[in-house]
């Protein structure tokens, strides 16, 4: 821990960071529609287990977030394109609601299931932090930083991470525990992230070590 003349606490290593009272676990997106249409996903869900429960024992907050569906009257442009695109479709009177609140592919997967102390943030954006009320709760708890483990890292977990920073927080990536749809796309998000320099970048096993070193 470094110290500003300001007194100013800065944490400098991820032990640091792993502190329960001022980190949180935010597994994203792991809902059974997106695991149905992810290569690797059943090896995403091992590991994010593995986060999962090392932070579970640890008394770390856990967050869920999931993506959503809004019935067709709430539909609006930037939706129906999002949808357009994902679904590759030319029209948006063809486009299909994929996750409607109550749906099966909406659920996070059985594996992960939250628990009844554990947060759950509904979204319609790519980023966690836009259009929830996460930033407000982690603020509200004191929480300084967010560990992010789930699918995709180039569609949603990226924009989480550079959002994070710009609300205040510093953002902890589980490389090895962030799938992926498109490998070019996903390392392209990685080196970005690593250009900007403000993420800590870490894999499960260092992560669930400095976790209990910190617990």
């Amino acid at each position: 821990m470094i110290r500003s003349s300001d007194g100013v606490e800065i944490p400098t290593n991820l032990a640091e960071w792993c502190d329960p009272r001022r980190t949180a676990l935010v597994v994203y997106d792991m809902q059974v529609g997106i695991c149905r249409q992810v290569a690797g996903a059943a090896t995403i869900v091992e590991r994010t287990g593995t986060v999962l429960e090392a932070a579970r024992v640890a008394g770390m907050r856990v967050a869920f977030t999931r993506h959503l569906s809004l019935p067709r009257k709430w539909t609006g442009a930037t939706q129906l394109r999002t949808a357009m695109a994902w679904q590759r479709r030319d029209s948006p009177d063809t486009v299909e609601p994929w996750f409607p609140r109550d749906a099966e592919a909406t659920r996070i997967v059985p594996e992960l299931e939250p628990r009844d102390d554990e947060a759950v943030f509904d979204k319609l954006t790519m980023s966690a932090f836009d259009s929830t009320a996460l930033g407000f709760a982690l603020r509200d708890c004191g929480v300084r930083a967010v560990a992010l483990a789930g699918i995709a890292m180039e569609v949603g977990i990226e924009p989480t991470v550079r959002q994070a920073t710009d609300n205040g927080f510093v953002a902890v990536v589980i490389e090895d525990a962030c799938g992926f749809g498109n490998r070019e796309a996903r390392d392209r998000s990685m080196a970005t992230l690593r250009f900007l320099g403000e993420a800590v970048v870490t894999d499960v096993a260092s992560f669930c070590s400095a976790l209990a070193g910190a617990g």
